[in-house]
C-alpha cells in the first residue's frame, strides 16, 4: 500500500509542478494552438528535459553550487529575462504575420524555446535545491499526520525511492500530453482561440521577462 501511495503522490506532485501558469506553459499553449498537438507536446518535452537536467544536477550537487554563486544566479536570471522578452516579441510578430505553419524548420522550435527558458530559470533550480533535494533524500513523510493524529499512517510517502521519481516525471508527462490536447479541443470549438492564446502567451512571456530583469538587477545591486 505504501508503494501505491508513494507512486500516486509522485504523480500528483509532478502535475502540481508542471501545471502552474508561467512562461513554459505559455510556450506550450502557443505551440499547441498555432502548430498542433505534437508541437505542444514537443514544447512540454523541452521543459521536462530541463527538469531532468536539474534532477541530475541535484544528484551531483551542481544545483547547490549554483545557488551559492549569487553573481552566476543573477546572470542566469538576466539571461532568462532577455530570452523571455525576445520570445514575447517573436510571438507577437508571428501573431501579426499569421502563425499557422508546419514547416520542418519550426518543428522543433517549441522544444528549443521551452528548454532554454527552463534551463535558465533559477526558480526551477531553487525548487530542486529545496523540494527536489527533499524528494531525493531517503525517508518517509506522513502527509496527513499534521492534520490529525487519527489520520496518521494513512498516507505515508517514501522519499528517495525510484517509485516516487517515476511518479513525479510520470505526472509531468501527463501534463505534457494532456494540456495540449485540452487546448486543441478548445481551439476546435472557437476559431478565435488560437490568436487569443498567442496574445496571452506574448503578454505572459513579456511580463516574466521584465520581472526577471528587475530581479537580476536587484540581485546584483544587493
Amino acid at each position: 500500500m505504501t508503494e501505491v501511495v508513494t507512486f500516486v503522490a509522485g504523480v500528483v506532485f509532478g502535475i502540481a509542478l508542471a501545471a502552474p501558469p508561467g512562461p513554459m506553459n505559455a510556450v506550450i499553449a502557443e505551440e499547441s494552438v498555432a502548430h498542433g498537438w505534437r508541437s505542444g507536446v514537443r514544447a512540454g518535452l523541452g521543459a521536462m528535459t530541463a527538469d531532468i537536467c536539474f534532477f541530475v544536477g541535484a544528484l551531483l550537487g551542481v544545483v547547490a553550487a549554483i545557488e551559492r554563486l549569487p553573481t552566476l544566479r543573477a546572470a542566469m536570471v538576466a539571461i532568462g529575462g532577455v530570452l523571455m522578452l525576445y520570445f514575447a516579441y517573436d510571438t507577437a510578430t508571428d501573431l501579426q504575420s499569421g502563425f499557422r505553419t508546419a514547416d520542418a524548420a519550426g518543428a522543433d522550435r517549441g522544444f528549443r524555446r521551452a528548454f532554454v527558458l527552463a534551463i535558465t530559470n533559477p526558480y526551477q533550480i531553487l525548487f530542486w535545491l529545496t523540494a527536489g533535494v527533499a524528494l531525493l533524500d531517503p525517508g518517509t513523510v506522513d502527509v496527513l499526520a499534521p492534520l490529525s493524529t487519527a489520520l496518521a499512517g494513512w498516507f505515508v510517502v517514501q522519499t528517495g525511492t525510484p517509485l516516487l521519481l517515476v511518479g513525479l516525471f510520470g505526472g509531468i508527462m501527463l501534463w505534457v500530453v494532456g494540456f495540449p490536447a485540452v487546448l486543441i479541443a478548445a481551439r476546435k470549438r472557437m476559431d478565435s482561440f488560437a490568436p487569443l492564446t498567442a496574445a496571452a502567451s506574448a503578454v505572459v512571456l513579456g511580463g516574466f521577462g521584465v520581472y526577471f530583469l528587475v530581479d537580476a538587477a536587484t540581485l546584483l545591486i544587493g
